[in-house]
């Protein structure tokens, strides 16, 4: 820490006994100094999300509330696509991490990189198509009502990249008791899935999307309506994401983490994340009991 020639020089001038006491002091003031940064720290956590969460405005109202009600100071160091926020995470530039659940996450976990997952919310994806709504699914409040009608009408579905998409049309075919070969799907040929909407106005089709990327427009096009939403079995869960024993995040970090994973979880973090959305009745993302939907068989 000290220079030898400069604690020579200094022993010289003013003697021992003076040299020693002038070193403990510099010490003491240089431990004060690391202990003033470090604490810094000890109160800090960098969090990655999924760019919806972003998006939407949920994820500024419940950073806000978790600070003060936790008293950290949270930087959301990325809002992105999974492509981007899973890496940052992994490379420990952020140490939690808001995902939709799927298979990243479970190899983030497999691969000691996440600890155990944890459902925070749940968002809602919709059925879009034309305007006039030729198989009369507006009329209807179930997706399995509206599948059925799509396919007695021989209307065309895209079948849309998205995995959740794919996913929810998947678990309302099965509902309606339905196989992919009964019904009219046309392949998803757009270059981005942005463009996904163009390609249902142009063919006149239906499509199931999420329903933020609508709502925020993301996903622009004349023509076509959101034509059916609020059926609690369209959901598609996120997960809070926590370091595992592979991630490099620090001790404190770690804490960090776990203390904002549990508020998430918890009464107040729930009642925050339901008063967000575009009706006082109507969620962005909805809480964890709103999970009953997805379990109708």
């Amino acid at each position: 820490m000290f220079h030898r020639e400069g604690v020579e020089i200094l022993r010289e001038y003013i003697g021992d006994d003076m040299l020693m006491l002038k070193l403990r002091s510099l010490l003491v003031a240089a431990s004060a100094l690391a202990s003033t940064f470090g604490s810094g720290a000890e109160n800090e956590l960098n969090v990655a999300v999924i760019g919806g969460l972003d998006m939407s405005g949920v994820w500024s109202k419940i950073e806000e509330s978790a600070e003060i009600s936790l008293k950290l100071n949270i930087t959301t160091v990325i809002a992105a696509p999974k492509e981007r926020v899973v890496p940052a995470f992994m490379s420990g530039e952020a140490d939690l991490l808001l995902i939709h659940g799927g298979d990243e996450t479970f190899a983030l976990e497999a691969l000691g990189y996440a600890s155990a997952l944890r459902t925070w919310g749940y968002n809602e994806f919709i059925i879009a198509g034309p305007s006039h709504d030729p198989a009369g699914i507006s009329q209807t409040e179930l997706g399995r009502d509206a599948i059925t009608k799509i396919q007695t009408s021989n209307q065309p579905l895209i079948a849309f990249r998205d995995v959740g998409s794919y996913q929810i049309l998947r678990r309302l075919l099965d509902s309606a008791g339905l196989v992919p070969g009964q019904i009219r799907l046309l392949p998803d040929t757009v270059v981005r899935p942005q463009q996904i909407l163009t390609q249902a106005a142009r063919e006149q089709a239906y499509v199931i999307v999420g329903h933020l990327p609508v709502a925020f427009g993301r996903m622009p096009s004349e023509g076509v309506e959101i034509l059916l939403s609020g059926d609690p079995a369209m959901r598609r869960a996120y997960v809070v994401v926590t370091p595992g024993p592979q991630h490099p995040a620090s001790s404190e970090a770690r804490v960090n983490a776990e203390k904002l994973a549990e508020y998430l979880l918890s009464e107040d973090g729930q009642r925050v994340l339901g008063e967000i959305g575009p009706t006082d009745d109507t969620p962005w993302v909805f809480p964890r009991r709103e999970a009953s939907g997805l379990l109708q068989f």
